[in-house]
């Protein structure tokens, strides 16, 4: 997956730890694991969703935390502003760090100085400050270990921003995080294409008799609904199927393009109609800077519902090989369609699941893929 196998490697090594533990409760109490030198190395699992990033330093849903995928980077002058009030603030809504002569505004504040969502863009170009910003929110220090994923749209270039990302971050990185100094030495990164994650993450729960399948036995695929690209996995017994598997660019942006062209003045990457989407029926009102009153997206939003499904399920069906008996819906946008594109693959006779919760899965996953590997080095060193 990494710098170790291949993308046509097994995981079954990443597998067998999986079942020896709930996957409800952490294997280490908190982010440390001791390796047999005595130092402690944490495990950061960095999701880059192009609406939020989702990071974890546990296996525990409710503590994957989610950063707007905004990054902008200014100058030192700039962003040290927030000086003044970085111990009184929430630090999701004010991340800053200063790093190799630059400053950095992520998230929020990124959104707040103009900063977008970066749509388009290589998931490469802006993944060194988000993975530094998460480290720095969870307070991590000394030896780290990053796992993430990268979209597949096709083996060469997975091989290649793999490769990329992994000179970007491995070693030691010095950064001034919202006034504090932090040294942080990364000394490992696992790449794992982009949805893989949400299958570690299924495969770790308690199967429900009759309704989930031993993924590890069958032919399965991940469909990973994401904010730039939808992610089609082909997984046989476990192993990544690398030349049925790809990523195609379409994905949540294009449905906000869709519900943006309804409203004048709209912004399709605005957080806050991103929000509004996202909302309960009978709450989703979003008022574009500039209106004298909001728009309530329920009077065109269940229509544009059923068109993107239809239009993801022909996607989906289109490529799903022959020999696929179950599916996994993942994502952010996994959970939006759900209801839709469950029932028009039950249509075609395939057996979905969506993973809960579905935009965490990803990050969970990978952190449980760190976890079985650094126990397999610990195991191999005793």
């Amino acid at each position: 997956m990494t710098d170790q196998p291949s993308a046509a490697t097994p995981m079954n090594a990443a597998a067998i730890p999986l079942n020896r533990v709930s996957a409800s409760t952490p294997i280490n109490s908190g982010t440390a694991i001791k390796s047999n030198g005595g130092s402690s190395k944490s495990i950061l699992s960095v999701d880059l969703g192009r609406t939020s990033t989702k990071t974890s330093v546990s296996r525990e849903p409710n503590n994957v935390v989610f950063i707007p995928a905004n990054v902008k980077q200014m100058s030192m002058e700039e962003v040290r502003g927030g000086i003044f009030e970085a111990r009184a603030t929430d630090p999701l809504m004010d991340l800053w760090m200063e790093y190799q002569g630059s400053g950095y505004a992520v998230g929020q504040l990124a959104a707040d100085f103009g900063a977008n969502l970066g749509v388009g863009k290589s998931k490469v170009e802006d993944a060194l400050a988000k993975v530094l910003a998460c480290a720095g929110y969870f307070k991590l220090k000394d030896e780290i270990s990053i796992v993430l994923g990268l979209p597949f749209l096709s083996l060469e270039q997975f091989e290649k921003e793999k490769a990329q990302i992994i000179s970007q971050l491995t070693g030691p990185h010095i950064m001034n995080f919202r006034g504090e100094t932090v040294s942080l030495n990364i000394n490992k990164v696992w790449v794992m294409p982009e949805g893989y994650g949400s299958l570690l993450w299924c495969e770790a729960q308690p199967k429900k008799s009759g309704t989930t399948p031993d993924f590890t036995k069958v032919s399965a695929a991940i469909v990973d609904i994401g904010h730039q690209t939808i992610d089609l996995l082909m997984v046989d017994n476990f192993r990544f199927a690398r030349g049925a598997s790809k990523s195609e660019d379409f994905g949540m942006s294009k449905f906000y393009e869709m519900v943006a062209k309804e409203i004048e003045g709209a912004d399709s990457q605005s957080l806050a109609l991103i929000s509004a989407v996202n909302k309960a029926k009978g709450e989703r009102f979003y008022r574009p800077k500039g209106a004298s009153k909001p728009t309530n997206l329920d009077d065109f939003l269940p229509n544009l519902i059923e068109m993107f499904s239809r239009d993801i399920c022909s996607r989906v069906l289109a490529w799903l090989p022959e020999r696929v008996t179950d599916v996994i819906i993942t994502g952010g946008g996994g959970e939006f369609f759900w209801e839709d594109v469950q029932r028009l693959l039950k249509d075609a006779k395939i057996n979905a699941h969506l993973a809960a919760p579905s935009r965490q899965a990803n990050a969970l996953g990978q952190y449980i893929y760190g976890e079985a590997q650094l126990s397999a080095v610990r195991a191999a060193r005793s």
